[in-house]
């Protein structure tokens, strides 16, 4: 019943408004304020904004690791918009597209100007690596919001949550209080994810480095 609320209060509606993959094809950038939702290949990040947005398809779900290979972009509420990054570190994706997912994540997380937060996915199972600690020191340079989120919390109890949680907080550099431990499939914690969204889109955002800065900073996606 408590998620049943929550859903009713949040979510006015979701839809989809186009795939890009290079800014020519990005939606205005004067329209709404944007958050970006990152993360490994088979985090769970389609599952994750079809839980919070009460859509089963909004975001399609793929048994296949590394199918999402466009930005994708969604308007919320009318209010902001989310965009789904294609998933990385993929083995079995060919290098030639790993390598266009590269330029076109470096292209957009250093351009997009109504960005405002990054939602940073890591599995409760796995030690985050390289791209997760990267991200991280990318969004703080850049003056966004960093939301770390644990995903897939429902797989392990609650005496074992606090130790993995401990370790994912260490591997990316943060307190284990900054992470967001949820479950797409319980609803846990879509709250305080839904909460940790709002508060940026709701502030003027104020860059911490020039476009051209930002570039010269721009972390190697290609690898």
């Amino acid at each position: 019943m408590g998620n049943k609320r929550l859903d009713q209060r949040h979510v006015k509606s979701a839809t989809f408004v186009k795939s890009a993959v290079w800014p020519k094809a990005y939606p205005d950038p004067e329209g709404y304020p944007e958050i970006a939702v990152a993360g490994r290949s088979n985090v769970g990040k389609s599952s994750l904004i079809n839980r919070l947005t009460i859509r089963k398809q909004l975001a399609r779900v793929s048994n296949t690791p590394g199918r999402t290979q466009l930005l994708n972009f969604f308007l919320i509420n009318e209010q902001f918009t989310l965009c789904d990054l294609p998933g990385f570190g993929y083995a079995k994706v060919p290098l030639s597209i790993k390598k266009q997912w590269g330029q076109m994540m470096e292209i957009y997380l250093t351009r997009r100007e109504p960005l405002r937060a990054l939602l940073i996915l890591m599995d409760i199972r796995r030690t985050p690596g390289d791209w997760e600690r990267e991200l991280v020191t990318l969004g703080s340079a850049c003056g966004w919001g960093v939301i770390p989120i644990v995903t897939k919390a429902d797989k392990l109890s609650r005496s074992q949550q606090k130790p993995a949680i401990q370790k994912i907080a260490r591997s990316i550099g943060l307190s284990p209080k900054q992470l967001l431990p949820c479950s797409a499939l319980s609803g846990e914690g879509m709250d305080e994810v839904w909460r940790a969204m709002l508060r940026y889109v709701d502030t003027p955002f104020v860059p911490a480095l020039s476009a051209e800065e930002l570039t010269k900073q721009a972390f190697d996606l290609d690898s």
